[in-house]
């Protein structure tokens, strides 16, 4: 069964970029063009990994994430907070919003499969 990734992003070149990037490596994709649309998503279907956006219009990445942590299906689920806000502060407020690990943009695309992989093998029971 093939795992099944939400991409959250404003930035509509980032999800399409992201959505064939993944698509090629056999994942299902469902993508949200902001976090309002990404936590409609979520609660449509389970996904095995978010990659979220932190800066967005009205609700930011953190926000998302506190969102999404507070959902029972998505209490364990990883998120990964794409972006090019990189400051120490915004790590350790990432990591406090819930997110399981949080990367800096711009991301090499073998790099991004490659950490998708290691999530997933850590999550396995």
């Amino acid at each position: 069964m093939k795992r099944r990734i939400l991409v959250i992003d404003d930035d509509e070149l980032v999800l399409l970029s992201l959505e064939e990037l993944l698509v090629s490596a056999d994942y299902e994709v469902a993508t949200a063009p902001d976090g309002r649309a990404g936590l409609a998503a979520a609660g449509r279907q389970t996904c095995d990994l978010v990659l979220l956006d932190v800066v967005m219009p009205g609700l930011s990445g953190f926000d998302v994430c506190r969102a999404l942590r507070a959902l029972p299906a998505y209490r364990e689920t990883p998120i990964v907070l794409l972006t090019a806000k990189s400051a120490p502060q915004d790590r350790e407020q990432g990591l406090a919003a819930g997110a399981t690990l949080f990367l800096a943009k711009p991301i090499q695309p073998e790099q991004l499969l490659e950490m998708i992989r290691l999530v997933f093998a850590a999550t396995e029971h």
